[in-house]
This record gives structure tokens, sequence and C-alpha cells, in this order.
């Protein structure tokens, strides 16, 4: 909005120049996000919890400790991520740019799904919400939209291809599939991150430690100069997208005030489906959808242990883990809840790390 009002202007005033800039309104996302997340989230923990009640039901097959512990406290806190997350970004990102739209439709369509999946949950009194296949048909919809969108903007020869990291000239032209691999990608991202929020600030920050890892590589990909430095696939127009990450980080950074242990609100499925969904829509706008498994590993790990642990229990009877996912294994062997948090947080950090190397090692 304040592009499309102010960067017209910089020729008379040559001070609004700075609005041309991606990295200055970035900046300014970051901080209007946070500023309103500060603002509007006492508000909305009251307003949550005054209609809740009960707070989330907490899962009988969970860590006994969290019935305890959290018993009480009110979920679809994803809602005050999207308060600060969206207006953010239509404020402070260029809103002719195509990119910016479809990742904000995924982000908004995902969390209208884990939104009804949160509202049954607490209507209910039961932590059983929409059935998971409704959620996954519903999700793939908004998947299969938002991969004919980003089809549709994509120059060739990339708008069907894949990349593949280390290798500067290596495209994998998919056809067809791509639909299907980039929808995989955003509905597999999304459900890992709902996966792995099950601590108090467990997932947010690895959430925003990928959102300012995509953030960077969009920057990069959408500028032709670093794009031809760097030897990675040029995308037009992708770079305005480090805007939305900007935003992302500042609504987390927010969110995390409030869910920082003890939590006084969780994120649920509103929050975890429309930031994961989010995360791969970007990585497949990028072109980066494999690198995004190396920057969001710990979300990988966290999933992965729950397809090993259903499989093995349903082939041998036997459980790999203590308890899936991941971090309630840890929980079960002993570790305090902080102290599983910040290591999973030390290991989200390395993964990106790794993940932004790709962009030089080639």
């Amino acid at each position: 909005m304040l592009y499309d009002l102010l960067a017209g202007l910089s020729k008379d005033l040559t001070v609004l120049n700075v609005f041309r800039y991606i990295t200055f309104r970035t900046g300014g996302a970051t901080l209007t996000s946070l500023f309103i997340t500060f603002v509007f989230g006492p508000r909305i923990i009251a307003m949550l919890k005054a209609r809740q009640r009960k707070g989330q039901p907490i899962r009988e097959d969970g860590p006994k400790s969290h019935v305890v512990m959290k018993q009480g406290t009110p979920t679809m806190g994803g809602f005050l991520i999207l308060v600060g997350l969206v207006p953010s970004t239509l404020i402070w990102a260029d809103l002719s740019n195509r990119y910016v739209w479809i990742v904000l439709f995924v982000t908004l369509g995902f969390g209208a799904v884990g939104f009804a999946d949160d509202y049954l949950k607490v209507s209910k009194i039961s932590p059983k919400g929409v059935p998971g296949r409704v959620k996954l048909f519903f999700e793939f919809i908004i998947a299969f939209i938002a991969m004919w969108a980003l089809v549709s903007v994509a120059k060739e020869p990339l708008a069907t291809a894949l990349t593949i990291p280390f290798f500067k000239s290596v495209l994998i032209q998919l056809g067809p599939l791509f639909f299907l691999f980039g929808a995989l990608v955003i509905v597999g991202s999304s459900n890992a991150v709902n996966l792995t929020d099950g601590l108090d600030g467990l997932a947010i920050v690895p959430v925003m430690i990928a959102a300012a890892s995509l953030g960077l590589i969009v920057y990069l990909v959408g500028n032709v100069v670093f794009a031809d430095y760097l030897q990675i696939h040029f995308v037009p127009g992708s770079g305005e997208l480090a805007v939305f990450c900007g935003a992302l980080i500042g609504a987390g950074l927010g969110f995390l005030w409030y869910n920082a242990p003890p939590a006084m609100v969780f994120m649920g499925d509103t929050g975890s489906l429309a930031l994961g969904g989010a995360l791969g829509a970007i990585s497949v706008a990028a072109k980066h959808e494999l690198v995004l498994a190396i920057i969001g590993g710990l979300f990988v790990l966290e999933a992965v242990s729950v397809i090993v642990q259903v499989a093995s229990f349903k082939l041998t009877g036997k459980r790999v883990f203590r308890m899936a996912p991941l971090h309630h294994h840890f929980e079960q062997k002993g570790w305090a809840e902080p102290t599983v948090v910040i290591r999973f947080w030390i290991i989200a950090v390395v993964l990106a790390m790794l993940g932004l190397a790709t962009l030089k090692l080639r």
C-alpha cells in the first residue's frame, strides 16, 4: 500500500525513494507486525479465554504433565499472528506483485482450515477436530489453486521445473507432475509445522528462523545481479516475498512474547497450518523446494517420527519412540520442556545455516 502510494512520488520527494527498496520495506513490515501483536495481543488473548473457558482440550495419550500444566490455556493464538502478519504485508508490500497475493491466499486458506479444526475442538471440548481426510482434502484444493497461480506467474524454463541444490544449471522438467509435487510441498510443510507445535515456543521460533532464511533467499533470487553472482536461478518478482517474511518474523516475535513458557496462549492449528503452508508456498515460488527440506529439517524430523511410529506399530506392534512426535519422546526420557525447546531451536539454527550454504556451494 505504502509502496503504491509513495514510491511514485519519489521523483518529487527524494526522501520517499526508500520505499522502493525491499530491504527498507521488509524492516518496516517486521516492526509494524510486531507493534500490532503487542497492542492487540492482550485483548485477543482475553477474548479467547472468555470464549473458550476450558481452553484447548489436552490429548489423553499425550504426556501426563501437560494435563496438569497446560489445562485451561486458550488456543487459536494463530489468529494473533495473522492479525499482525496480513495487515503489515498489505501496508508494506507491492500489491501489484502476484507472488504476494498467492502466498497470502495460501496463508489465509490454511489458516481457515486450522480455525475450523480449533473451533470444533473447543466447542466439543475434545482433542478431535475436523477429520484428517477432510482437512487434507481442503488443504490440497488450496494448494492446487496456488500451484496453478504460481506456475502461471513463473517464467520458462522454470515454471514447472525442479532445481537441485548444489548444482547451478540442473533443471528437472516435471511438466504436469510439478503441480502435484508443489502441492505436496505446501501441504507437507503445513502439517509438519502443525506436528511440531506441541510445546511452548517450540514451533514459532523455528518458523521465524525458516522465514528469515527464505526471506534472504527470495531477496537474492529476485535480484538479477545477486542471482547471477551466486549462480542461482533468477525468479523475477519473487524478491517482494521478503516483505511477507519480515512481517511473519515480526508477528512471530510478538506471539512468542505471549507463548513463552508458561504460555498464555497456544498457536493452534489456526497458526501452525497457516505458517507452514506459507513457508511451503514461498519455497515453491523461489524454486527452492528441496532447500526448504534442509532449512525446515526440524519440521521434517518431527513429521518423519510420526510416520515411522505409526508404520512400525501397525507392521510390528512395536513403537520406535517412547512417544511421537519426536519432542514428546525426549520429554518421556526425562528432558525438561525448556531443555527440549531450546535444543530444538539450536538444531533449527544449524539446519538453516546448512540450507543457506547451498546458495554458495555450487
